[in-house]
């Protein structure tokens, strides 16, 4: 059973050289690949977050002093 294959790329107009034809190749199998996808997403602690060092609003009153160490 002969299976025909149709071509990846058909050059409908003009008459492109091998450079012309290769960075065509190039983008268009580019757009198969995902580097974000590819790319782990490293997660931060709690502890290692930048926001952390950001001071917080002082809300003075009774129980001020135990509030202000704890997690907002």
């Amino acid at each position: 059973m002969s299976e025909e294959r149709r071509p990846f790329l058909r050059i409908v107009r003009g008459q492109p050289d091998d450079a012309e034809l290769a960075a065509v190749v190039a983008v268009v199998a580019g757009l198969g690949s995902d580097p974000v996808a590819e790319k782990a997403v490293e997660r931060r602690s709690a502890w290692g977050d930048p926001t952390r060092r950001v001071r917080g609003v002082l809300r003075p009153g009774p129980g001020a002093w135990r509030a202000s160490g704890l997690p907002q």
